[in-house]
């Protein structure tokens, strides 16, 4: 889970333009889930901006889901690759996580 302020552009149903101020709630090398207020549709093609670095990735609509809490999480694919949109790492797929050695002895205090 990585929250970071986007603006999300795109298009509503009937044509007019719109940009709005969201957060990312998770974040992938491929895409993001971004609460989102404004009605969006499942394959639109939305616009995003990391608001720290000004950057611009395009981004297609890919799960729409309302959670218990009555917020609306959306799933966007980049649409072109950008490994560093995020300017973090990422694990190669396929790696097993690391593990930690865990000491015999334990301090007391």
């Amino acid at each position: 889970m990585l929250a970071v302020p986007l603006r999300v552009s795109g298009k509503t149903e009937i044509g007019e333009r719109f940009s709005v101020r969201a957060m990312s709630h998770s974040v992938s090398l491929h895409g993001a889930s971004v609460e989102l207020e404004q009605g969006v549709v499942l394959g639109e093609i939305l616009q995003l901006e990391n608001e720290i670095t000004k950057e611009i990735v395009e981004g297609k609509v890919v799960s729409i889901r309302r959670a218990r809490d009555g917020k609306r999480y959306v799933a966007i694919e980049f649409t072109e690759a950008d490994p560093n949109f995020w300017h973090m790492a990422f694990p190669t797929p396929g790696t097993r996580p690391m593990r930690r050695l865990i000491s015999s002895k334990v301090s007391s205090l």
